[in-house]
């Protein structure tokens, strides 16, 4: 029985040790982890759950054994809230208007492979509205023949009453003409809109068939379009 009281005694020793360490008075509180802080006041504060004198402080959790979990951030007011809010709305923002430039310049890289390509694309849109043009100046031209001999029959009425049909017919071609001439006004609006249009995509094209990656263009506008104002 002697040869094991130093074995007993040793493991008597190591029971205390055990006792002391800070595993084993966390581990006495059921292993839950340990808040810690610094109050406002300067005072360290620990508890088995989040502190409240220190919620807009941060808070230190830590791992039964003393090591660092991780850190609880101090909870933001409700002006801060929202002012976070408004920068990941800034930054979504941001990111959507990357993802569709990607995708716009993308298709415009495979409509588009060479200058060629725009050049006959552009021609094609433009020729479709010149022939409406076309067409409505040869009708204009139509209402304003038609129009002569009915001015000449107007002219035997000069300060009198004119006939019932023949000022409707006046009217009627006055009207025509008009919506004609509105016609090729608008008509020669779409050209000079697709002109812009071919215009701002050859500038994005000359740059990416230099080797500028899709997508890289306009960001900078989308960043201070949704950036919030201060």
């Amino acid at each position: 029985m002697r040869a094991h009281r130093p074995v007993a005694g040793a493991a008597l020793i190591m029971l205390s040790l055990l006792a002391a360490s800070p595993l084993a008075t966390a581990q006495t509180t059921g292993g839950r982890s340990i808040f810690t802080c610094v109050s406002a006041a300067g005072k360290t504060l620990t508890s088995d759950r989040l502190i409240a004198d220190c919620v807009g402080r941060e808070q230190r959790v830590l791992n039964a054994d003393g090591s660092l979990n991780r850190i609880v951030p101090p909870s933001l007011t409700a002006e801060e809230r929202a002012k976070a809010e408004e920068r990941e709305a800034a930054a979504a923002a941001v990111r959507a208007a990357k993802a569709e430039a990607v995708r716009r310049d993308r298709s415009l890289l495979t409509r588009y492979p060479d200058d060629k390509a725009h050049k006959r694309a552009r021609e094609a849109s433009l020729d479709s509205v010149r022939k409406l043009v076309a067409a409505s100046e040869v009708r204009l031209k139509v209402l304003e023949e038609e129009r002569k001999p009915l001015l000449a029959d107007a002219e035997f009425y000069a300060g009198k009453r004119l006939p019932p049909k023949l000022k409707t017919q006046l009217d009627a071609n006055e009207v025509s003409t008009e919506a004609q001439r509105a016609q090729i006004e608008s008509q020669k609006q779409e050209i000079a809109r697709i002109n812009q249009r071919f215009d701002e995509e050859l500038l994005r094209l000359k740059k990416m068939w230099a080797g500028t990656p899709p997508g890289s263009f306009e960001v900078q506008a989308a960043i201070a379009a949704s950036t919030p104002a201060k």
